[in-house]
């Protein structure tokens, strides 16, 4: 379920929003212009599938095997902007060492089980943008636990990852996401029976490698700036 929290601070004044008015008519914003595509899903941290996050990414692609997407707690207007996820395609996650595969998760069964959605975007275009997501793995971090009612951004960056089968998402959070799109998960699960995953399947090591992951924060000696100049290209 969405999360409608209040965040602290003083509201915003007349001047500073005409800055950002000025701002905006004269800068270019081209990251965030190059966004092209929103994805709603449902993550659950790392250590804890109990704590699951409705996830609204909005992506934009590096190139055809890299796509990166800034996640809101909502489509709103007031949506907290929560994490960060990077998809990469098959052939790239293959590449990465064995003790980086773990902080990566698959996409295949949130897709072919309809609970990964482009809100509002026609069938036969979001068919298109999901048979490539189906095969992707993303490495997903939040900063923002609005689940437990955080008003700020408060702790560490948690690993988020990704449903995997069956009987993972509650259904009250299912059926909430349900009513407030109009989708029918079971409907769309229906029509993505020929969608397939990884060609290779789905790795042994992805998704935790079928462990719980969580992020430590350990005090170390600070690197010193070092006393030659450095050049940099």
């Amino acid at each position: 379920m969405s999360n409608h929290l209040t965040v602290p601070g003083e509201p915003t004044q007349t001047a500073t929003s005409l800055v950002e008015t000025a701002t905006g008519a004269i800068q270019g914003f081209r990251p965030i212009k190059s966004i092209h595509q929103h994805l709603c899903a449902f993550h659950f941290y790392g250590y804890d599938m109990t704590r699951q996050v409705e996830s609204h990414h909005y992506c934009a692609h590096q190139n055809e095997e890299v796509r990166q997407c800034l996640i809101y707690d909502s489509p709103g207007a007031d949506g907290k902007l929560i994490g960060l996820e990077y998809m990469v395609s098959e052939n790239l996650f293959l590449t990465l060492p064995d003790e980086e595969k773990p902080l990566w998760h698959s996409h295949e069964y949130e897709v072919k089980s309809g609970v990964l959605f482009l809100p509002g975007v026609p069938g036969p275009i979001e068919r298109h943008g999901l048979d490539t997501v189906c095969k992707t793995y993303g490495k997903t971090i939040h900063f923002w636990q609005v689940d437990k009612g955080d008003n700020l951004p408060l702790g560490l960056p948690q690993l988020m990852m990704a449903l995997t089968r069956d009987g993972q998402l509650y259904d009250e959070l299912a059926k909430d996401v349900e009513k407030r799109f109009g989708v029918s998960f079971e409907k769309e699960r229906a029509k993505r029976t020929e969608l397939r995953g990884p060609v290779h399947g789905i790795h042994p090591l992805a998704n935790g490698g079928g462990k719980g992951l969580i992020p430590k924060l350990r005090e170390v000696d600070c690197k010193p700036v070092d006393s030659v100049p450095r050049v940099f290209v």
